[in-house]
């Protein structure tokens, strides 16, 4: 089957997730700005703390921070929880497109990098991404990875940090599990990015997938939500 078919088709089954992470962040639509955002460009010391959420208790389970450590042709933004542990750190390069994705549980390196946010800051736009990623520390073994990502428009959303004017998107993602047992294995995500501090402020992810041979019994992955509680 076509990939892009296969997202599309899979963003319909996966329609009742979505509705369900969506009760923690709901945003005001609002017209798109006269001018285009410029995403606020990267510079050290820049930072974002999040209240890490479970999206079927709704409890929060870790604070993380996330913090610019180096600029150049790579981004690096070091990270700790909220006992002050490092976790493993996102790099970006260019800024807007991901090399090393650690929000997953495990860090996820990407060849080539696919798009963090969307590419163009406005209403309806669209993408779709053939990469392949491996596991950090794991180097030797790469799979499959389909990304499909929508801007759905702009709307105001309040989050323990404030209110903010975000652009909302969703990914929907299609990939080869490193584990051969799971098959069918799909993600979804609702993101709102605010532009003016480079970063989104509501992040809200699923995923399922199947077991090898056991045909119809789709298992859920974490259900997480993230929501920004300050930046500087």
């Amino acid at each position: 089957m076509n990939p892009l078919r296969r997202l599309v088709l899979s963003s319909a089954a996966l329609a009742p997730l979505g509705c369900a992470t969506a009760t923690f962040d709901r945003g005001i639509p609002v017209a798109a700005p006269k001018q285009i955002p410029v995403v606020r460009a990267p510079q050290l010391g820049q930072q974002w703390t999040y209240l890490i959420r479970d999206g079927f208790t709704s409890k929060v389970t870790d604070v993380i921070t996330e913090r610019i450590e180096i600029v150049g042709q790579r981004i690096t933004i070091a990270r700790t929880n909220q006992d002050g542990a490092s976790l493993a750190s996102e790099i970006q390069g260019p800024w807007g497109s991901i090399i090393s994705d650690p929000h997953w549980g495990r860090t996820i390196n990407f060849s080539p990098a696919i798009p963090f946010w969307p590419e163009q800051m406005q209403a309806n736009w669209s993408k779709q991404v053939s990469s392949r990623y491996s596991i950090s520390g794991y180097p030797d073994n790469s799979f499959d990875w389909q990304l499909y990502m929508y801007s759905a428009g702009w709307e105001k959303l309040t989050v323990p940090a404030g209110q903010f004017t975000c652009l909302r998107f969703q990914n929907l993602i299609n990939f080869q599990s490193d584990d051969p047992n799971k098959v069918d294995c799909i993600r979804h995500e609702i993101l709102w990015f605010a532009p003016d501090i480079g970063r989104w402020v509501a992040r809200e992810s699923s995923g399922s997938y199947q077991i090898q041979g056991q045909i119809g019994a789709v298992l859920l992955e974490n259900n997480t939500v993230w929501q920004l509680s300050a930046w500087k």
